[in-house]
Order: structure tokens, then sequence, then C-alpha cells
């Protein structure tokens, strides 16, 4: 059985985009599409009953937000297969486990509220730096887009993980899915230690160092499919501050994010972590298992 794209939504206009972005993106897999409402209501609630119907007014809240976005999802992809579920829990820990069984998640970033988009904030955050999938989230001033590619562009980090880069592999097959370029970026720096100021050795160290981040990334490559294209760029500077600006010019930016068993908090890494709150398209956090 395919796994499904899971999407969760709270009724805010960016959960909503989340909801197209999503539909596409179970599209172009053939895979169903899982539309997830995740609160603790019955902690706020109690015995609170919607009139007539016998069932906490948040729930029926709940049940009629995820009603509407599977709808959305099948007029704007009709043919897709949809399900739906409310679940009465913390929605870090709920989108973290559906995690264990999809193809991918997506998220906004912000709510209805200023309060909620604090709190969703920090739940896209944990569930990206949790999650046992890919985690796609799309910022409050992104806009839907997703199988028109309307940039043609998939740029991906290239860190050290090679031709064994979980993050590489799915950025590939996402390019390759929408007929879009992908932008390979190995970022480099040059120690401030190496440098020197002797006229015949100026720039020897950088050279080196530029080197082998093209090696690297050679390397990394050998393994993505003849039938995608590839753009190849060793760029000087901090990881982060290199992905932020090929950001402006992607459909989506993908990074890794390194898991390692047994150990607690965000498991982000600073330039997943930087991109995540700064990047101008919509950021895939792949987990790289150690």
């Amino acid at each position: 059985m395919a796994r499904p794209i899971v999407v969760g939504v709270d009724g805010s206009e960016p959960s909503l985009r989340a909801v197209d972005w999503a539909a596409d993106e179970a599209t172009l897999r053939s895979v169903p599409l899982r539309v997830v409402y995740a609160s603790l209501w019955e902690r706020y609630e109690g015995e609170s009953l919607a009139a007539d119907l016998g069932k906490p007014s948040e729930q029926v809240t709940a049940e009629n937000l995820v009603r509407t976005a599977a709808q959305r999802a099948r007029l704007r992809r009709p043919g897709l297969e949809v399900s739906t579920d409310v679940l009465p829990e913390e929605p870090e820990y709920a989108l973290v486990r559906e995690g264990r069984m999809a193809d991918a998640l997506v998220l906004g970033t912000r709510g209805r509220s200023g309060l909620v988009e604090m709190v969703l904030g920090s739940v896209s955050l944990a569930v990206a730096a949790h999650a046992d999938c890919p985690v796609i989230v799309l910022g409050g001033g992104q806009d839907n887009r997703v199988s028109a590619g309307a940039r043609g562009r998939v740029v991906v980090g290239v860190g050290d993980m090679g031709t064994d880069s979980a993050a590489l592999r799915f950025a590939a097959e996402e390019a390759r899915l929408r007929h879009a370029a992908l932008d390979a970026v190995r970022a480099w720096r040059c120690p401030a230690h190496e440098s020197t100021d002797h006229p015949l050795l100026a720039g020897e160290p950088a050279r080196l160092h530029e080197q082998h981040a093209g090696e690297v990334l050679d390397k990394a490559l050998e393994q993505v499919p003849s039938d995608v294209e590839v753009h190849r760029r060793t760029v000087e500077g901090p990881a982060r501050r290199v992905l932020l600006a090929a950001s402006y010019e992607a459909d989506l930016l993908v990074v890794g994010a390194r898991r390692h068993p047994g150990h607690f908090g965000l498991q982000l890494g600073r330039v997943a972590h930087g991109v995540l709150h700064h990047a101008s398209c919509a950021v895939a956090v792949v987990p790289e298992r150690t």
C-alpha cells in the first residue's frame, strides 16, 4: 500500500496553501493524501458540547476544517484519494507519529492568530526536527505553487553524506517529478588561520578548499538519474547564507538534518534551522541517518 502525503491543517490561510501543495505533491507521486487536524480540545473544553451534536464544539470545528480541506484538495486534483482524521492530541506528537507511515509531511508555519502563530511555528519546527520522513514547510508569505514549477528549480544543499544523502535523493526525485532543474550547491569556506599575505601564495588555500568542495559535489552527484538536469555550484560562504540566497530563485529548497538515535531535543542543525525561518521558498527537511 502506498504511503500517503500527510498535511496538517488548522483552518488558517497558510495551512490551506499547504493543502494545495500537498494535493499537488500526492498527485505527482501517485499516492493518497491524508488531511489531519490535531488539538487537545478535551483539555480545555471538558464536557462542553456543541448544540444538537453531542460533541465538543472544538471537535465539531475540527471536523468541519478537515472536511473543507479535503473538498479543496479534491477540487484542485479531481480523482485524488483523500482521507481525513481529527486527533485529540498535541499537534507535534500526532504529526511526528503520522510521519512514520507517510511519504512526506506538509505543513504551514502560521496559524489563525498571533498566539497561535507562535505555537504552530514551534510545532512545524518540532515536527521537522523529529519526523522520520521528509517534512515540507511553507512559510506564511509563500504561495501554493508546486506542479507548475513557477521557477522550474529545486535547490539542494550538499553536505558530507556523499552518495548516501537522503536529502540529495529526495531533491533529485522532486526535480524529476516536476521536470525541473536540480541545483546542487556546496558551500565552502577558507579558515582565517590558513590565509597568507605572501603575494606568491595568496589565494592558494582558498583554491584548495574550493577544489575539495567541487570533488565532494561531483562524488555526491554520481548517482543522480541521468534524466534529471543538474546544475552544480560551489559557493564560498556560510552554508546558511548561501542556501538562503539560492532560495530566491527556487520552488523548493531541500536540506538534510542528521538524526542521532538516543538523542533528545531538536535534531536540525543550524543550517536547517536557519533556512526554515528565513527561506524565500518552501523548505523540505529530510532526515539523514548517521
